[in-house]
């Protein structure tokens, strides 16, 4: 358990490759005093090595020939310490050293960034497979999870947080795959057993994906569960209330609330942007958290001849 712990902690803080990028200055700032002040310098060569392996996962996203004229630097600051007597050759081999540590450290980056994209494309498939049963709500979950994206990056949360409101809103409704079409797809008003039917969908979702470590820990799994849960307690599943209902899902009840009204479903056509807006900010503390339902409303404007338009668009290439 805790060996798995561990290595959780070093992925979470891989994904902060600035930390790493200032703590290569910082070190070799170090590395330069420590040589300067130090009697015995058997530990230099330990500390220049960790340097370069702060260089190579913080200017992992940088062009080759960066890399190299900082690891070059490296090794030139190294070289020129009144203790260190390093002719040429023992220059080059450590100049091919350190170079070879740094690649290994950009593998590495790039390897956990391969599995992170992975997990998002993945997650694409289950919940293009979702909206692909029905036309009236293909690319919902899509959109969802680009509003819910943009308010969480309005609102300046972390890298982290983003990523997991962003997978949350692909995934929100995917216990919908255990509902019948019958019911999904009818086009006039649902009688009280078939809503109740409808209403099992953030449990069913809940149990598809409970046994994924990650959601558990990073707050999927309370966006799948919990998106329905309104501020004032008169949601599902549970009815919790306000602060009750995890942060993350609050932010996604409101996406997915603003997508259901302007998209077209197989019962009504889709509502004006005004029309929508208007019920978010008459729902502001009974159905929607204050604080993120404003937020989203000040992603939108208006123009010169009095009419709202969003400041972003829906075609938006997400960067998480």
């Amino acid at each position: 358990m805790y060996k798995r712990t561990v290595v959780k902690t070093f992925y979470k803080w891989l994904n902060h490759h600035t930390y790493f990028r200032y703590g290569y200055f910082l070190l070799l700032i170090l590395s330069i005093l420590y040589c300067l002040v130090a009697e015995n310098h058997s530990n230099t060569f330990i500390l220049f090595v960790i340097t370069v392996i702060f260089l190579g996962i913080g200017f992992y996203d940088q062009p080759v020939w960066v890399i190299f004229l900082l690891t070059v630097f490296t090794v030139l600051c190294r070289a020129f310490q009144p203790a260190e007597n390093i002719d040429i050759g023992s220059f080059f081999i450590q100049l091919f050293t350190y170079l070879l540590i740094v690649a290994i450290s950009v593998g590495l980056r790039k390897i956990t960034q391969k599995v992170e994209q992975n997990e998002i494309e993945l997650t694409m498939v289950l919940s293009n497979a979702l909206d692909s049963r029905d036309s009236y709500t293909m690319h919902h979950s899509e959109n969802v999870a680009k509003y819910a994206l943009m308010i969480a990056k309005q609102m300046k949360l972390s890298k982290e947080m983003c990523t997991t409101i962003y997978i949350g809103g692909l995934l929100h409704d995917i216990g919908k795959i255990g509902i019948q079409e019958t019911i999904l797809n009818k086009p006039g008003k649902l009688t009280d057993e078939e809503y109740q039917i409808i209403k099992t969908h953030p449990m069913i979702g809940y149990d598809m994906i409970k046994n994924v470590d990650r959601f558990h820990e990073d707050g999927v799994l309370d966006i799948v569960l919990y998106h329905h849960e309104r501020y004032d307690g008169s949601g599902y599943p549970l009815g919790l209330r306000g602060s009750e209902i995890p942060f993350v899902a609050r932010i996604v009840a409101v996406a997915d609330a603003f997508d259901a009204m302007t998209s077209n479903r197989v019962y009504r056509d889709k509502l004006e942007l005004d029309y929508a807006l208007n019920e978010i900010r008459e729902n502001i503390g009974i159905q929607f958290d204050p604080q993120i339902a404003e937020t989203f409303l000040s992603l939108f404007d208006t123009n010169e001849d009095g009419k709202l338009e969003r400041l972003f668009s829906n075609k938006d290439v997400v960067n998480l």
